[in-house]
């Protein structure tokens, strides 16, 4: 919101200091001023500046310039100006207008007071509200809607005026029925349900009560009469209305966060006096109609027992050397609108009985007093202490997590921290239940696969029954509709950042985020979620415009490439062996035990590999991928021969849809079980004096022959005196040589305790290359072969 400078020192007059210094000071004090604007001078006199506000939710007594003025009085120990509400004497009835409240409507109108001005005269505005308005860019309409949009921004009160004439019988609030039409201000007809509070006469609504006035009772240049509304909405019920309908007005964005309940009265006579200006005579009293039980829990709340030892207790030393006395507290809490009287003394220090004001519904309880008071005397003026130590308690994952965070970091990728919600079509792309796949598998004949489920975080903890299957857990009252779900899955959340910083042309990203991701557990006899389970993931998205060439991979390919070293170089801390050995004969590594994730083959439409009767690696790679990662350009991590990760780019389908800029790629892997390995221990042996012998082998392979096939081959020989294994250049050419490509594959042979001799190193190029024969592999044309 906007604050003209002129117009708060008005409130504020002797302000001691400029307007950039009270920019700061209000800042410092949670006010936050976001901009400042000077606004140039007219008639030879300044018109101040323009601060942008920043107000948080919980302060809507700030939201207006004569509550920023309370803050800057009490800042500075100043007075603040009274709000004048005197009215001229209005003429004498024999009744008063009619209002009343609905039964139905009891608790959602708290208060309404009502003033009827008879022979207005209706023009532009002039003085003061044409001055500040115009500075303020604000749209003005005519003296009476702008007299209760001035009195809005000033002290921060809806208030709502309507053509007296148009009113048919009296003024009743109540609820909607059902189906109900209501034209309103903006010229929209809009369909009632029957919760909506509106403000209505004998025989129509006239307008949404909290939200937004009515056409039919509206304001025209031909009014002469005029009803002046100012009430106490009930929070909740302005929100839902709203919401339901669509509209986030001034008016609702006060009454949603709980208006002032004694502040009616007061707009409704400063909005009365404004239009009066032009001519016009009040009618009767202000008519002022009060719920008892809602004034109870806002502006007559029971006083908050507040002791200055447990303000100096709470909030430590200060720089000052008097530091903060009672009678600083005193001064503060009494210029933010308390009353405190001395209850007594406690620690030869005083107690006070406060009265909370009734514009700060936020102070509940006595540590929000205290924090008012370190707020006003400023937390700069805090001495910088460290608390007392304490026992610090680690979790089991401590040491892996942060091992993980420093690899990826030196990696080139930042951390992120995503939503913890996730809407249901992300959902539904990203997590499929296991009830769905496993009918879709039953459909199409493919056989079904069991999934059971458990609690993460503990490996002694018990997995429920395989008669159960698991879903996304929803929220009961979520924020929208974006944030309906817990999040199944951290993807949804990376490619939101992902396209956030494309969005904006940062072109050169790489992220990773750790968190935990939800699932429910449903009984195969219930309907409800019995039981919600937290796994913890890692993401990873990258995304770039300037991608390298080797001679391993196209540019193009260079994406996958990195994510997959990124995959393999996490990996790599952990000691993948001790899965392999502590494992059960099915290889999955952890016995019994089947952590449930969205990533599992029978999450993500991955069919389960066959076990091999062979030993195989603990770490390969398949080419089946989940439907999110477009086809050909995706894969699959398999530890022990059960899925670990995912990882490739966004399917095109989705990127279209997103209207990505440049393909985005993507990894999720599986942490609860990666965390069940132990870290790899470093170690550490003498080099070699012993010369290293260097031999590349060129190679023609059939386009199916994979690099885990070659560099399997090679390593089954168990050769000791193999150091290093590793591609050189891929080589291919699909129009000359369709179907094949060249490697050329580098060794590097070394031993610890001798020189190596001529005929160990042709015996091994000779075991090599029929290896690599027996893969379907043929020597390039002019590459060496061994001697005789």
């Amino acid at each position: 919101m906007n604050i003209l400078t002129a117009w708060l020192r008005t409130y504020v007059p002797n302000i001691p200091v400029d307007d950039h210094k009270l920019a700061e000071d209000l800042t410092l004090r949670g006010i936050a001023v976001e901009g400042i604007h000077a606004l140039g001078a007219s008639s030879g006199k300044s018109n101040g500046h323009l601060f942008e506000m920043d107000i948080t939710t919980n302060r809507v007594d700030a939201m207006n310039h004569y509550g920023i003025a309370r803050e800057a009085a009490t800042i500075y120990n100043l007075p603040l100006a009274p709000l004048n509400m005197k009215l001229p004497i209005g003429s004498l009835v024999d009744e008063p207008f009619s209002i009343r409240i609905a039964p139905e409507a009891k608790g959602l109108c708290g208060r309404f007071t009502a003033q009827v001005v008879r022979n207005v005269n209706i023009a532009p505005s002039t003085g003061k509200v044409a001055e500040y308005f115009t500075l303020l860019s604000q749209k003005q309409i005519s003296n009476a809607v702008d007299a209760s949009n001035f009195v809005l921004l000033g002290m921060g009160h809806p208030t709502h005026a309507f053509d007296l004439d148009k009113i048919e019988g009296g003024i009743i609030v109540r609820l909607a029925h059902k189906g109900e039409k209501l034209k309103l201000l903006d010229g929209t007809d809009r369909t009632l349900e029957a919760d909506d509070l509106v403000v209505a006469d004998e025989k129509k609504a006239l307008g949404l009560a909290g939200v937004m006035g009515g056409w039919d009772s509206m304001i025209t240049p031909e009014t002469k009469n005029i009803l002046i509304e100012a009430a106490w909405f009930d929070p909740a019920s302005v929100r839902r209305s709203s919401r339901r309908h669509g509209l986030h007005t001034d008016a609702s964005h006060r009454f949603e966060r709980g208006a002032d309940f004694n502040a009616a009265p007061t707009a409704n006579a400063l909005v009365a006096q404004l239009i009066l200006e032009n001519g016009g005579k009040p009618e009767g009293e202000l008519i002022d109609l009060i719920d008892p039980e809602v004034q109870a829990r806002t502006a007559s709340r029971p006083p908050i027992e507040l002791s200055v030892a447990q303000v100096k207790r709470h909030l430590g030393t200060t720089i000052d050397p008097a530091g903060i006395t009672s009678e600083i507290v005193a001064q503060y809490l009494t210029s933010l609108g308390c009353d405190l009287l001395l209850h007594g003394l406690r620690q030869d220090q005083a107690v006070y009985a406060t009265k909370l004001p009734s514009w700060r519904l936020d102070l509940e309880r006595e540590i929000d007093l205290i924090e008012e008071v370190a707020r006003v005397y400023g937390y700069n003026r805090f001495a910088n202490t460290l608390p007392a130590p304490g026992i610090v308690i680690t979790q089991p994952t401590d040491a892996k997590e942060a091992a993980v965070r420093t690899r990826l970091l030196a990696l080139g990728f930042s951390e992120s921290i995503s939503s913890t919600f996730a809407a249901q079509p992300d959902s539904d792309l990203f997590y499929s239940s296991a009830r769905a796949q496993n009918a879709d598998r039953q459909n199409s004949g493919a056989p079904s696969f069991a999934v059971s489920s458990q609690r993460m975080g503990s490996s002694q903890s018990e997995p429920p029954s395989s008669n159960v299957s698991t879903i996304p857990v929803p929220m009961e009252n979520p924020l929208s509709e974006e944030a309906s779900l817990l999040r199944p899955s951290l993807i949804p959340g990376m490619v939101t950042m992902l396209a956030h910083n494309l969005n904006r042309d940062v072109r050169e990203v790489r992220l990773f985020e750790q968190g935990q991701i939800f699932t429910g557990t449903i009984p195969a006899d219930g309907t409800f979620i019995s039981d919600v389970h937290e796994t913890p993931q890692l993401s990873l998205g990258l995304t770039t415009a300037a991608a390298k060439y080797s001679n391993l991979y196209s540019a193009e390919d260079a994406p996958f490439f990195e994510l997959k070293g990124a995959i393999e170089s996490l990996l790599s801390l952990f000691d993948l062996k001790s899965g392999s050995e502590n494992g059960s004969e099915n290889g999955s590594g952890r016995g019994s035990r089947d952590t449930d994730l969205s990533f599992r083959p029978e999450r993500s439409g991955v069919e389960k590999p066959a076990v091999p009767s062979t030993p195989q690696p603990s770490l390969t790679f398949i080419t089946e991928a989940p439907a999110w990662l477009q086809p050909g350009r995706s894969s699959t991590a398999l530890l022990n021969n059960q899925p670990i990760a995912h990882f490739g780019e966004l399917a095109h389908t989705q990127r279209e849809a997103r209207k990505l800029r440049q393909p985005i790629y993507l990894a999720q892997l599986d942490l609860g079980r990666l965390y069940e390995l132990p870290l790899r221990k470093i170690t550490a042996h003498d080099l070699s004096r012993y010369q290293a012998v260097e031999r590349d082998f060129s190679f023609v392979f059939p386009d199916a022959t994979q690099w885990q096939a070659v560099s399997s081959a090679i390593h089954a020989l168990a050769i000791p005196e193999l150091q290093s294994l590793k591609p050189v250049e891929v080589f291919r050419d699909q129009k000359k040589f369709p179907g094949v490509y060249s490697l050329l594959l580098r060794t590097v042979f070394q031993s610890n305790d001798r020189t190596l001799r001529d005929e160990e190193l042709t015996d091994w190029w000779s075991r090599i290359i029929a290896a690599l024969t027996a893969l379907g592999g043929t020597i390039r044309d002019g590459a060496a072969t061994p001697p005789a």
